[in-house]
């Protein structure tokens, strides 16, 4: 199965795990120039949001973090589960609590991680 950078994907690919937590992967039915876009988008205002808390400027931060949380909806990494079989949304979860414990075990187990 294919990774998120270092950090391990969920067999089904709804998730990627960092320190035992559960973080939603982007909606791979977004077109590669679409989340590509979206991509871009969110690290300008991640970078925005740097630049606020730097400069202590509240109204700034609260308008960059704001950008940060609607670019996220937009890749499907938050908001509703972009997936339609009727499975739970464990965004953020730790992975020993949810149906992925056995998986995950296994693969610390394994020496994969």
């Amino acid at each position: 199965m294919p990774t998120h950078h270092k950090f391990p994907n969920t067999p089904d690919g709804r998730y990627f795990v960092v320190a035992g937590r559960l973080w939603r992967m982007s909606n791979p039915k977004l077109a590669p120039e679409e989340r590509q876009k979206l991509v871009e988008q969110l690290m300008s205002a991640r970078r925005q949001v740097g630049a606020a808390l730097k400069a202590r400027d509240a109204e700034a931060e609260r308008s960059a973090r704001a950008s940060v949380d609607e670019i996220k909806r937009a890749l499907g990494e938050r908001g509703p589960a972009w997936w339609t079989d009727g499975a739970p949304d464990l965004n953020r979860r730790l992975v020993a609590n949810t149906s992925y414990a056995h998986w995950y075990a296994a693969l610390l187990s394994s020496g994969s991680t």
